[in-house]
């Protein structure tokens, strides 16, 4: 009995620092505002979206952003990241936001929860102010050109991942495939991540991209309103 409860005990051991050895280490930065080495810019298909949650909350959507205003692709957010992770709430509680810095970023990230989360989560973790950090936002987005097919989509859309991604490639010189990465649920293209460097240069991100959509195709719903 004894021999057998050392055996159990044993076995136990080994397994523990197998699944230690699997998992991911964490940056020794880990959650150190400032302390990163890329962002991320998520631009969400706002089409998409909307879709996706009038179809959770039986035929109704958020009003903010789904209302009459046909947006396209719109900022999710601009994620700090480590070359393995990345960082989140990094300033527990954040900083105060300032209403005039989240009406003035509307245009871009049009859902007032929208902004404040993402400051939480992720622009706490920038090492910069709230009005820097949207500034940085709002250059970041000024960089990544929108495909000219994509800016004004009239009609349902069912498009390859890698369409998508050569589009955007197309549209913006320097941007590889391994500095972005799209993405999707079962069947829409919800989302399209450029990885940009501090300075907000294109940056290669194998983490990220490799993490693209696989799917052979998906559907980009029209602008609102169409």
């Amino acid at each position: 009995m004894v021999k057998s409860s050392v055996r159990t005990a044993l076995m136990a051991l080994i397994v523990i620092a197998a699944g230690l050895q699997q998992a991911p280490a964490q940056d020794a930065r880990q959650n150190e505002a400032g302390q990163f080495d890329f962002y991320v810019l998520s631009l969400s298909w706002s089409p998409s979206f909307c879709a996706a949650a009038a179809e959770r909350e039986s035929g109704r959507a958020p009003t903010s952003q789904c209302g009459e205003r046909p947006y396209s692709f719109v900022v999710h957010g601009l994620w700090p990241q480590y070359d393995r992770g990345f960082p989140e709430y990094c300033q527990v509680p954040a900083p105060r936001l300032e209403r005039g810095i989240v009406s003035s970023m509307l245009d871009l990230m049009p859902a007032p929860h929208l902004i404040f989360n993402e400051w939480d989560k992720h622009g706490t973790c920038s090492g910069l102010a709230p009005r820097a950090y949207f500034e940085t936002v709002r250059k970041a987005r000024a960089v990544v050109k929108i495909p000219p097919e994509y800016i004004n989509l009239q009609e349902l859309l069912s498009v390859a991942p890698a369409a998508v991604e050569e589009a955007f490639r197309t549209a913006n010189p320097g941007l590889s495939a391994n500095s972005m990465a799209i993405g999707c649920d079962k069947k829409r293209l919800t989302e399209v991540r450029v990885c940009l460097s501090k300075d907000l240069q294109f940056h290669d991100c194998a983490e990220i991209a490799r993490r693209s959509c696989r799917r052979d195709q998906v559907q980009m719903p029209p602008l609102r309103g169409s």
